[in-house]
């Protein structure tokens, strides 16, 4: 057994009841006392944590009870080889709840001669200039406010050195090309909820290894970036607590709401953000204070929920008056888990489908795809063709997983001054000798590009005059469609992408119309696909009748 004065301290707080937690770190207090501080083969440097509370008090400022239940552990060590137990910690909480300040005091205390290892370094990266310099700022202000700081740190505006270590702190942007080969022994990722996959990890962590007792931080609260690379982490994360991963350097720190109505009681608050477990310092009521004004403030403004429950609570809530779906209905369309997929495409060959046809300009994108009807469920089965040249000038944060998702087959990049209308026809002809698809719908913007090709091959073409009429129409219908989990996409992150994207824009009588988030970088031809074909899907598609004679028996 090993035991930390600032850990158990922290463990009995929960306890004896004297603080909230949320159930993720319910979960690591237990995974802690059954997997980790029942070992004998580790140790806390005793040292080192309290001279990093000496140096953080002295300097920065008072730490709270779960700042140092969070820093005991970046001094956890093996004996054998004093190699440090936990490499990468994940922290979140929510807006305001101090993890910046702990990281400015960490960063400052690794480069220091009371940590004493030579040129470890430290990168503090972010998706922007400003958000990275957060920390680096407080520290270099820090430094010019005292004398004493001043003769042990050189500083610029760019770097923080040591003197005696020759240990260098710098802020960098998450553009990887910004890298210049910095020997780091911490590498800070701030705002992870912005990085959409983990090229910009990738990059900065192949730097370390190189100097003693290498460490990760990511820090931020929860965002709108869906199945980027926060998701995977607190997915990792969650493995870890429930005792399925048990060879695993993260440290998980995870605040936030258990559910959504919990916002509505102010003491559970303390559960995204542990700044308000009582006792309050005057930092933490002066905060306190501000979020209850914003929470009040939702009454007259109920459009800011979204962000108030993401960025203050720490649990991201889609408004559904913007968002076609929630997420986890999204999810429920077909997510594959643990190579397990939640909702499988059932047996199709031979089933009547309707074809569902959109592309807003053949420079971009251009979406086909078929519905069908089993049951109560309607399933579509989609394909996508991007240009490579769109992608290329664009730049979209996602081109990794568009290549990704062209070696699963469910979109096509080609190389082409426009998608050659070629490609859309010969998809459909192809679907039609493994499935009944005769009928293709879609809006009349640009149709008359494939209207000839398509009607050559026999197809009979359906046109919308106007698509944003038939939003209003169908709304209530794919609303309660998603609700009632009753649409299948199989494991298809594209489509998941697609309806992600769109933005539910409601107008001034009250109807609805489906438009992009973004209106160059968040596409929606999917999406828009699936409604096209849905809005004729009734008409069209007969429950349980096959096109071809396979099933009958003579």
């Amino acid at each position: 057994m090993i035991s930390n004065k600032y850990v158990d301290g922290y463990i009995k707080l929960y306890e004896t009841g004297k603080i909230k937690l949320n159930k993720e770190r319910v979960l690591l207090i237990e995974y802690l006392n059954k997997l980790v501080l029942s070992r004998d083969d580790l140790y806390f440097d005793e040292e080192q944590i309290n001279n990093f509370k000496r140096f953080t008090e002295k300097w920065y400022f008072p730490l709270e009870p779960f700042q140092m239940f969070i820093a005991a552990f970046a001094f956890l060590f093996y004996k054998e080889n004093g190699r440090n137990f936990f490499r990468k910690f994940l922290i979140m909480m929510g807006r305001g709840g101090g993890k910046n300040g702990l990281i400015t005091a960490l960063t400052n205390f690794f480069i220091s001669e009371l940590h004493g290892i030579p040129k470890y370094n430290v990168s503090i990266v972010a998706n922007s200039e400003d958000q990275a310099k957060t920390s680096f700022m407080e520290m270099y202000e820090t430094i010019e406010e005292h004398e004493v700081l001043e003769e042990m740190f050189y500083k610029t505006k760019v770097e923080i050195k040591n003197n005696a270590t020759k240990s260098i702190v710098k802020y960098r942007t998450s553009n990887a090309s910004t890298k210049d080969g910095l020997r780091d022994g911490c590498v800070i990722y701030d705002e992870i909820h912005q990085y959409e996959t983990n090229e910009v990890v990738r990059v900065f962590s192949s730097g370390l290894g190189k100097v003693k007792n290498p460490r990760e931080f990511f820090i931020g609260t929860d965002g709108y970036v869906r199945e980027g690379y926060l998701d995977k982490m607190k997915e990792r994360a969650n493995n870890i607590l429930e005792g399925k991963e048990l060879n695993d350097s993260l440290f998980p720190y995870i605040c936030k709401l258990d559910n959504a109505e919990e916002v509505e009681d102010i003491s559970t608050w303390e559960k995204a953000n542990p700044m308000f477990c009582e006792p309050r310092s005057d930092y933490a009521e002066g905060l306190f204070y501000t979020v209850q004004e914003e929470y009040k403030d939702l009454a007259n403004d109920p459009s800011n929920r979204e962000e108030f429950m993401t960025k203050r609570m720490n649990i991201p809530e889609v408004d559904l008056a913007k968002s076609v779906a929630s997420w986890e209905e999204i999810m429920r369309t077909g997510y594959e888990e643990d190579g397990e997929t939640l909702r499988l495409i059932p047996e199709l060959q031979h089933r009547t489908a309707v074809g569902g046809l959109d592309f807003a300009s053949i420079k971009d994108f251009a979406s086909v795809g078929l519905l069908f009807k089993v049951g109560e469920d309607y399933i579509w089965k989609t394909h996508s063709f991007v240009r490579k040249g769109f992608i290329d000038t664009v730049k979209l944060k996602i081109t990794p997983k568009l290549k990704e998702w062209e070696r699963k087959g469910l979109l096509t990049i080609v190389d082409e001054p426009v998608i050659n209308i070629k490609h859309i026809v010969d998809w459909f002809i192809e679907m039609r000798e493994i499935y009944g698809v005769n009928t293709i719908v879609a809006d009349t913007f640009r149709l008359d590009l494939v209207k000839t090709a398509l009607e050559a091959e026999g197809f009979v073409l359906l046109y919308i005059r106007n698509p944003k009429a038939i939003h209003s129409l169908l709304a209530p219908r794919v609303e309660t469609l998603f609700a009632n989990n009753h649409i299948i996409f199989g494991d298809n992150p594209l489509m998941r992408w697609f309806t992600n994207n769109v933005y539910v824009h409601i107008k001034k009588d009250g109807n609805k119309e489906y438009l992009k988030k973004d209106e160059f970088k968040r596409k929606t031809d999917g999406f828009q696909a699936f409604i096209h074909a849905l809005w004729q899907a009734d008409n069209i598609l007969e429950e349980e009748v096959d096109f071809f004679l396979a099933d009958i028996k003579f």
